[in-house]
């Protein structure tokens, strides 16, 4: 596995890399990469809406050409000395920040002598740029702002409600982990529930969108394929990173000691049931021209040091499972980069509105459910059934994905070309 670009960047070059490329995780790039991809998907389709009729713009106020405000050089200041106090921290302590960089922004370390020369570069750099534009009388403008000018808005919510909902829902997930290292479970880089993170951001975006006066059921239907597109880019960061979020131990293979893996023979049969610790497993070889890593994968050098150490390892990062599990990560990579393809070529051919967004819930709840039949989580009992938390919101998904597709039937709206005057 590749936790950092260190590790990547030396597996596919063969030559060792700089430490300080260890900063730079691979689960989040990915995930950094996932809102990429969102944001155009969404934006695209939002474009599409506008030129239907379907989306108005939003008629702002601006006034332009106004001197620079106390606030403003206190605001610009406040962001440099944060920023320079955490990135000035990062110099001569890369080996304390580098195992967990989530945990070094939320605590109290940094560099005070580069946060002050921070503060004092974006002051007088926020003064330089609003003295430019200052005018002799400011002029107060109409502009028009439509739905897809607020991506960078729209992104920044995506990221905050998505991220805030996916620990809050992941902490209730992985109860036991949490109650034992909560401040760890919620700082953590890793242990992301998307469930979670797609229900805090839906209603974070429905009072978005009332704020700015954009139809939430269209908003639904833009956003459905690029989320889809996220989910599957997101979770091949945590295949890459080897973050836990993986299978049930698949017996038919084990580790070496030097954390390669290897087909159980007869004799690893006892070890292998051992080390399941009695929980959920299969005995299942890879069929006949498939390839090994698809059924089975030990995930060595993880990022959750979880399983055993890795003979003649050293680093940060040496330990492997002595099992192999399933890579659910990929099934689902593979399976929702595929869905937003289907979404994707659909997304005209549907007459009503929410019609998008429901077939996506329909998917993605389908999805996650089947997946689940060979995850490890934490199983609620309720008696005669013991469901994960990921299987009971997958069929609440699914049962309003269903709901929207075959009872809910918007009228459709007559186009109404977009007023052509462009923005001030």
């Amino acid at each position: 596995m590749f936790p950092d670009f260190q590790y990547l960047l030396q597996s596919l070059t063969g030559h060792e890399m700089p430490e300080w490329l260890s900063l730079f995780k691979t689960f989040g790039f990915m995930v950094a990469l996932s809102f990429v991809g969102a944001a155009w998907a969404t934006s695209q389709e939002l474009k599409r809406k506008e030129k239907q009729g379907l989306l108005q713009p939003e008629i702002q106020t601006m006034v332009t050409g106004t001197r620079v405000t106390p606030a403003e050089l206190i605001l610009s200041a406040a962001i440099g000395f944060l920023l320079g106090f955490k990135i000035g921290g990062v110099f001569g302590h890369l080996a304390q920040v580098s195992p967990d960089p989530m945990g070094y922004l939320l605590s109290a370390r940094g560099n005070f002598i580069v946060s002050i020369i921070g503060a004092i570069a974006a002051g007088y750099g926020k003064y330089r740029e609003k003295k430019k534009e200052e005018l002799p009388e400011p002029k107060t403008v109409r502009v028009r702002v439509y739905p897809h000018d607020l991506m960078t808005e729209i992104v920044v919510v995506a990221a905050v409600g998505g991220l805030a909902g996916a620990k809050l829902f992941n902490a209730f997930e992985t109860w036991d982990d949490f109650i034992k290292d909560p401040i760890h479970s919620l700082t953590s880089s890793s242990g992301l529930t998307f469930l979670g993170g797609l229900i805090v951001a839906t209603i974070l975006f429905y009072y978005y969108t009332r704020k700015h006066g954009i139809p939430f059921k269209h908003m639904c239907d833009a956003a459905a394929p690029g989320i889809m597109l996220a989910y599957g880019v997101g979770r091949l960061g945590c295949q890459l990173s080897g973050d836990g979020d993986w299978g049930i131990y698949n017996t038919a293979y084990v580790s070496n000691p030097d954390g390669t893996l290897r087909a159980a023979s007869a004799a690893d049969s006892a070890f292998a049931l051992q080390m399941t610790g009695g929980g959920p497993h299969a005995f299942f070889p890879a069929p006949a021209g498939l390839p090994r890593w698809l059924f089975g994968m030990n995930f060595p050098h993880n990022v959750g040091h979880e399983g055993m150490q890795i003979r003649g390892c050293t680093g940060e990062y040496c330990s492997v499972l002595p099992v192999s599990v399933f890579p659910t990560p990929i099934y689902e990579a593979i399976t929702c980069i595929l869905l937003f393809f289907v979404l994707w070529a659909l997304r005209k051919r549907f007459t009503h509105t929410l019609q998008m967004f429901g077939t996506y819930l329909l998917f993605v709840g389908a999805e996650r459910f089947l997946v689940e039949l060979i995850r490890v989580n934490y199983k609620y009992d309720w008696g005669f059934i013991h469901p994960t938390q990921a299987e009971i919101l997958s069929v609440v998904l699914m049962i309003t994905g269903l709901c929207l597709l075959l009872f809910y039937k918007d009228k459709p709206v007559p186009p109404t070309p977009p007023d052509a005057e462009p923005i001030t």
